[in-house]
């Protein structure tokens, strides 16, 4: 089965829409930068992060812990807003949106597979898939739920619950879940973090799958060098600025930089793109 995505739609009669920076981007953020609390207290998550993903490309984000990764993911998955700056998703501005048109937003165009799977227990799987179908008042057909976990491997499981699945199962059952809506973006908060490495394998292995073969797009935080080498592109975060990007390392590579990066390599402020 190929996943076609849908044409992004204005979210809402007021959400302006505004041209991407490059069209080949399906997320792209401009100077973005993210700040909590205040005075001598002030933490600088994001500083001045200028970054786009293509549209059908595999990236992985990596950095020491409090280097931003976590929030980088979550302003360009609109799950958090910037302190300054623009995230557009294909041509909208997230940070012009109100809190419903970003919830309606995350529900249509954008997809999530977290580290814990967040299934939830009394559901079967059909019905862990088409949850955010129905959420969204969309039509949530059980050919639909069929449909990708065909193309996730788990066509035989429809009616298990997860406690009857293996971890790998269920975060299988995760990733259909974030592909049924035909979302413009995969996010992976660290998605093989709780499984093992023979299983983290085969979900590594899917989620190139469903880039080479079905043009999706996926963004994916990870501490794992070996993870990240299955990335077409690797971005790394150090003090909350954009300071490498390579493309296509290997396990090696990656593992090296990230000693420079954990070693207090110096860092340079970043504009990648």
């Amino acid at each position: 089965m190929r996943i076609t995505r849908r044409r992004p739609a204005a979210v809402g009669a007021t959400a302006p829409e505004q041209p991407a920076a490059d069209p080949r981007e399906v997320v792209s953020l401009r100077d973005v930068a993210r700040t909590y609390g205040r005075g001598d207290s002030t933490v600088h998550a994001l500083r001045g992060v200028s970054v786009g993903m293509a549209r059908g490309s595999f990236t992985a984000v990596m950095g020491p812990s409090g280097s931003g990764k976590s929030t980088l993911l979550q302003t360009a998955a609109g799950l958090d807003r910037p302190t300054s700056g623009s995230v557009l998703l294909g041509g909208t501005d997230l940070t012009t949106l109100s809190e419903e048109q970003l919830t309606r937003l995350r529900r249509e165009r954008i997809g999530f597979v977290f580290q814990s799977f967040n299934l939830l227990p009394s559901l079967t799987a059909e019905d862990n898939v088409l949850l955010p179908l129905r959420l969204a008042g969309r039509p949530a057909r059980r050919r639909m739920a069929a449909e990708v976990l065909e193309r996730v491997g788990m066509g035989g499981y429809a009616q298990r619950r997860p406690a009857e699945l293996s971890g790998g199962q269920q975060q299988r059952i995760a990733i259909a879940r974030a592909l049924v809506s035909r979302p413009d973006v995969v996010f992976g908060d660290e998605p093989t973090g709780a499984l093992d490495s023979g299983t983290a394998t085969e979900v590594l292995g899917l989620l190139r799958g469903i880039v080479d073969q079905d043009g999706a797009t996926v963004v994916m935080v990870t501490h794992d060098p070996r993870a990240a080498s299955y990335a077409d592109r690797v971005l790394f975060l150090a003090d909350g600025r954009l300071v490498a990007d390579l493309a296509g390392p290997s396990v090696a590579e990656i593992a090296d930089r990230m000693v420079q990066l954990t070693g207090g390599a110096p860092a340079g402020a970043g504009s990648l793109r």
